[in-house]
Order: structure tokens, then C-alpha cells, then sequence
């Protein structure tokens, strides 16, 4: 055990000291090392201060190197300007009408290449280049000019009347046969009635083509060019000058001319009418087509650019609206006169319906001129309207005409006035659009009664005065009673009904009862005198018969009977004779003022002749005195009030 530990004692013993020699080589190793690395630093060092003036021109050399590549670079961008500026030039020069679309990429080019020399200020020719491509993009803006008025005239006709006509809904378009009175027909058959008017609002209209669809994208280009390079009056004056001269032929053709005040107070009123007519629907055509159209031109070709829109816009229609409104204002500031109040409303209501529309069209600062001459027009249209009717209301007061009406008809002044009220419940909607103008509170229903009603009152008392120049107090009340009686039947089968109401209708009817009793009084009741038993009694003279068993004749005087029966003929066949050529045109009336008559007439006359006749018939001649029956009397009066003429047979 004791060899065993000595023996492990030494082993170790020699690990150790192997050990430590080991360590004691490395020491050195590393003491070696670090002195080989010393000398490494330095030499290093050494190395490095050698290598620093090769290392600074081989920095130089490679930033000199960077410096050309940049200049090459900008160089060879510049080559590039010049090059795109040499096609440009190129595509410039040879002009925009082969290949517009080229040219004007030329000229985006040109402005590309200023603004990029512009920049490159350092370049020293740059002032140079600046200068040849200003002077060139004038020179291509020029072209441009012309190709813009020459492609815009080219493509800028007048369109003709049929073509229009097409545009148009097809109520509004005229018939083959004849377009001259159109306008007319349209204001007679189309203005006054509210369900039509509101069918036309809602019509469509076509809008014409006033340039191909496909030429407008060229046009926008180059007015685009024309307003960046600051050629704006340039456009402006050959878009006016080549557009303005196509509407105002456009119109011409339509049969538009320039009519002043002093050419309306030299037509005839047909003339005049007819003309009035053709305005109210050349105005819709203007408005709802060519101006319409021309707008939606305008806005296309310059797109962009709204206020040289509206200002083309504005000088372009500016004649032709001038010369439509012009003739609306003649009429509105001509003499006024009664037959003139109904085209003063169509007038006023083609003005009010083209409202909306004048006002979507012309809109915009530039057309604000012409906007206020159309709602100008529209005003005094209906100041001019309203006048003429207090005009008119004064005039069938004071109208003053000799016209006989011999035979107690209904006089022309009432024919016409009637008339003209019914055709005044034509205009409702108009009247309430007009009476908006000028007045506030009542509702257009009463104001329109108030105003009819002053019209009716005024034809009353024209009547009552010209029933004064007749002779013969029976044929004042005919005359009163035909008159009234047609102004009640007039109303009553109108509109003028609901407006004025039940309570006037009864009223005048018991006045034109009150005049047929006044007549019957006047004319009658001397000839009914004659078959009175008054004043029959015998005062001795002549013979006298005893009377009949009821006495019914006692006492009386035949000759006093043959005096009452003389007298009696003679006067019913004056009255036949003179009121046969009177007349009562409505038959119902007529009827009923001969049985009026006759409740009165043929009673007094039967029992007169029965009671008294026996004295006449036992002596001579009866027939003398009893000329007629009763029967006579009647048939006799069925020829009363027929109108006959003195020499036309009796029935």
C-alpha cells in the first residue's frame, strides 16, 4: 500500500514539472509574438505614411472621374432638349392642318423645352435657345389661329328651318303644306289652354348638332393652346365673328327680321297678329334650340375655362337676342288698343314660360345684360297688359259708335265685349302670373271677377246709353232685354259662371225679365186699351142693341164697337208690320216674349169679341171690324221679333 502511494506521489510530481516547462515555452512564444506584432505596428505605420500621397490622387482621380460622368450626363440631357426642340421645330414648321394632333404635342413640347432652358440659366446659350423657341411658339400659336378659324367656320352652317322643325315636339311642328302662319296657329291653338301648356313644359326638345360631335374635341385643344399662350381676346373675337353671323342666318332663315317701334305702328292688324304669332314661336326655337345649343357648343369647346365660356357665350348671341326682344318691346311700348291685349298675353306668357330656361342658358356674370333685358321685356309686357285693360274697360264705357241696330238686336259693342271676356278665362294661369306682378292679397280668382265684372258694368251702362237713341220706348227695352239676356246666356256657358257666380246670373235674368215686362207695357198696353170695356157705355149717339140674355151688351153703342174694333186693327197690324222687322235672335227669348204677349193679347180679345161681337155681326160689313180670330192673332204673332225686311212675304 505504502509502494503503491509513492509510486502515484512521483507521477504527479513529474505531470507538475512537464507542466510548467509547457507554461514556460508559451511565455516565450507569447513574449515573441508580441514583440514580432510591435515591430508589425510600426512597420504598419510606416507603411501608411508612405501610402498617403498615392491615396490622395487616387481620391482625386476617381471625384475628377464622377465629375465627368455628371457633366457628360447634363450634356447629353441638353443634347436631348435640342433634339426634342429640332422634331418640334420640324412638326411646327410644316404646319397644324395634316396632323393636328402632332402639332399640338409639338407645341406642348416647345413650352416643355423653355421651361426646362429657363432652369439651365448657368448655360451660357441658353438666352439664345430661349429666344428661338419663344419666337417659333409664336409663330406655332399663329397657326394655330388660323387653323382654329378655319376648322371652326368649316364646320359652322347655318341650319335650316326644316332641320329645326325636326328638333321640335311633334305638336309644335308645322304641317306640309304651309309654314308661313305656324307661329299663329301655335299662339291660337297652343297659349291658352293650362292642360296644352303644361304638355308643352314637359315636351322634349331635341337639341340640334351645331357642330359635328367629333370636331369639338379639336377645337377644345386648340383654344386650350390659344388661352395658355394668352391669346384670349384673339379667341374671343374669331369665335364672335364666325359664330354670331351663323345664328343670326339661322334666325333669318327662320323668318326672324329687326323690327322697330316705328315699322309695328305702320302694319296692318293682320299683318301685325300674324307677325306676333311667328315671334312667340320663333322665340321658343331661339331659346329651347339655338341658343341652347350654342351654350352647350360653348361649354364644350371650352371646357375649363368658364368665364371665357360665358364671355363667347354672351357676344355670340348677343345680336340675335337683341333683335328677338327688340320687336317684343316695339309691340310692348306701341299704342295701346283693346284687340291687342290677347297677343300681349301670349307675349307675356311665351316670356314667362322661357323664364327658367333664359335664366339656365344665359347664365353667368357675362350674360347678366341680357338676362335683364329679357326680364325687362317680361315686365313690361305686363305693365303694358294691365294698362290696356283699364284701356278697355274705359273704351266699352265710352264707346260712342253710331252702329244701328234697327231691329233691337244684340249690339256689336256686346258680341265683342263678351267675347273678349271669355277669351280673357283662356289666360287663367297667365292673368294669375300677371296680376302676381303688380299686386298682392286677393287671389286670382277674385281679381279676375273684380276685373269682369267691371267690364260687364261698364258694357251695361254703354247699353243703357245707346238704348237712349231709340224713338220708340218699346224698342229701348227690346234692345236692353236682347242685350242683357245674351250676356247672361254667355256667362252662364262659360267660365265666367264660377267666377262671377250664381248670385249676378239671377240677377240679370230678373232684369231681363224686368225689360220684357216693360216692353210688353209699352207696346201693348194701348192696343189692350182698345178691347177695355171702359168707356162703352151708349152716350146717345149712334144705335144701340138690347143686351143678350146676361146683359153682357146692354147699353152699349155699336159704333163705339166698331170704332174700338177699327182701332184695335189698325194698331195690331202697325205693331205687326213694325215688330215683324224687330228681332230676337235667341228662340227661347223670342218664345217667351210672344207668349208674354199673348197671355195678355188673346184673352182680352176673345172675351171683347165674344161679348161685344153680335153688335157688329147683325149689321153691315162685320168683317170690316172682326178681321181676325183668334187663331189670326197667334199665327200673326209667331212673325213678331223674326228680323224680316219690309218687302219679304208674309208667312
Amino acid at each position: 500500500m505504502v509502494v503503491v502511494g509513492v509510486t502515484g506521489m512521483e507521477s504527479l510530481s513529474e505531470k507538475a514539472a512537464k507542466m510548467r516547462e509547457s507554461l514556460q515555452k508559451s511565455q516565450k512564444i507569447t513574449d515573441n509574438v508580441v514583440s514580432i506584432l510591435g515591430s508589425f505596428d510600426h512597420r504598419l505605420s510606416a507603411l501608411e505614411t508612405a501610402m498617403r500621397p498615392a491615396q490622395i490622387r487616387t481620391h482625386a482621380i476617381r471625384k475628377a472621374h464622377e465629375n465627368i460622368d455628371k457633366t457628360l450626363k447634363a450634356a447629353e440631357v441638353i443634347l436631348a432638349q435640342f433634339e426634342l426642340s429640332r422634331q418640334a421645330e420640324a412638326k411646327i414648321l410644316r404646319g397644324p392642318h395634316e396632323d393636328l394632333e402632332s402639332y399640338l404635342e409639338a407645341i406642348d413640347q416647345l413650352r416643355s423645352n423653355i421651361s426646362f432652358f429657363n432652369g439651365k440659366k448657368s448655360f451660357k446659350n441658353s438666352e439664345g435657345v430661349l429666344n428661338n423657341a419663344n419666337s417659333l411658339l409664336v409663330k406655332a400659336i399663329s397657326k394655330l389661329e388660323d387653323e382654329f378659324k378655319q376648322l371652326l367656320a368649316s364646320y359652322s352652317k347655318p341650319l335650316e328651318p326644316d332641320r329645326l322643325f325636326e328638333c321640335l315636339p311633334n305638336s309644335m311642328r308645322p304641317s306640309s303644306d304651309s309654314t308661313e302662319h305656324h307661329g299663329e296657329a301655335q299662339r291660337k291653338s297652343l297659349s291658352h289652354n293650362t292642360s296644352e301648356q303644361s304638355d308643352l313644359e314637359a315636351a322634349n326638345f331635341t337639341l340640334p348638332a351645331l357642330i359635328p360631335p367629333r370636331i369639338l374635341p379639336l377645337l377644345h385643344d386648340l383654344a386650350l393652346q390659344m388661352v395658355q399662350a394668352g391669346h384670349q381676346q384673339q379667341l374671343l373675337r374669331i369665335y364672335r365673328d364666325t359664330r354670331s353671323s351663323v345664328l343670326e342666318e339661322s334666325l333669318r332663315k327662320l323668318g326672324v327680321e329687326r323690327l322697330g317701334k316705328e315699322d309695328v305702328q305702320k302694319m296692318q292688324w293682320e299683318m301685325l297678329e300674324a307677325k306676333i304669332g311667328n315671334w312667340i314661336h320663333y322665340m321658343r326655337i331661339a331659346v329651347k334650340l339655338l341658343f341652347a345649343g350654342e351654350r352647350k357648343v360653348c361649354d364644350q369647346i371650352f371646357e375649363g375655362f368658364d368665364s371665357v365660356s360665358d364671355q363667347c357665350f354672351a357676344e355670340v348671341t348677343a345680336s340675335s337676342v337683341s333683335v328677338l326682344l327688340s320687336f317684343g318691346e316695339a309691340i310692348a311700348k306701341s299704342k295701346r288698343s283693346p284687340e291687342k291685349l290677347f297677343v300681349l298675353l301670349d307675349m307675356y306668357e311665351i316670356m314667362r314660360e322661357l323664364h327658367s330656361e333664359i335664366e339656365l342658358v344665359f347664365k353667368g356674370k357675362a350674360c347678366m345684360e341680357i338676362r335683364e333685358s329679357a326680364l325687362g321685356l317680361t315686365k313690361w309686357l305686363a305693365q303694358t297688359a294691365q294698362e290696356t285693360f283699364g284701356d278697355f274697360e274705359e273704351a266699352v264705357e265710352k264707346d260712342a259708335t253710331k252702329t244701328a241696330v234697327l231691329d233691337g238686336t244684340v249690339h256689336p259693342l256686346t258680341s265683342y265685349v263678351i267675347n273678349y271676356v271669355k277669351f280673357l278665362f283662356d289666360y287663367q294661369s297667365t292673368l294669375k302670373q300677371l296680376f302676381q306682378e303688380f299686386e298682392n292679397g286677393d287671389g286670382t280668382g277674385s281679381q279676375l271677377a273684380t276685373v269682369t265684372m267691371r267690364i260687364m258694368q261698364a258694357l251695361q251702362s254703354n247699353l243703357d246709353w245707346k238704348s237712349k237713341q231709340y224713338r220708340d220706348p218699346a224698342l229701348t227695352q227690346l234692345f236692353l232685354m236682347n242685350n242683357i239676356h245674351y250676356m247672361v246666356r254667355s256667362v252662364r256657358r262659360s267660365e265666367a259662371k264660377d267666377l262671377l257666380g250664381d248670385d249676378w246670373v239671377q240677377r240679370h235674368r230678373r232684369i231681363v225679365q224686368q225689360h220684357a215686362n216693360q216692353y210688353r207695357r209699352n207696346a201693348w198696353e194701348k192696343i189692350t186699351q182698345c178691347l177695355s170695356v171702359q168707356g162703352l157705355t151708349s152716350s146717345g149717339g149712334g144705335s144701340s142693341v138690347a143686351g143678350d140674355a146676361t146683359g153682357s151688351s146692354s147699353g152699349v153703342s155699336r159704333q163705339l164697337i166698331k170704332d174700338r174694333l177699327r182701332m184695335f186693327n189698325a194698331q195690331f197690324e202697325e205693331l205687326h208690320q213694325k215688330q215683324s222687322q224687330w228681332t230676337v235672335p235667341d228662340t227661347e227669348l223670342r218664345e217667351s216674349l210672344r207668349l208674354l204677349v199673348a197671355e195678355v193679347l188673346l184673352p182680352a180679345y176673345r172675351s171683347f169679341v165674344k161679348r161685344f161681337g153680335p153688335l157688329v155681326e147683325n149689321g153691315k160689313n162685320p168683317q170690316k171690324y172682326i178681321r181676325y180670330s183668334a187663331e189670326d192673332l197667334e199665327r200673326m204673332l209667331g212673325e213678331f221679333f223674326e228680323g224680316k225686311t219690309l218687302n219679304e212675304p208674309k208667312r
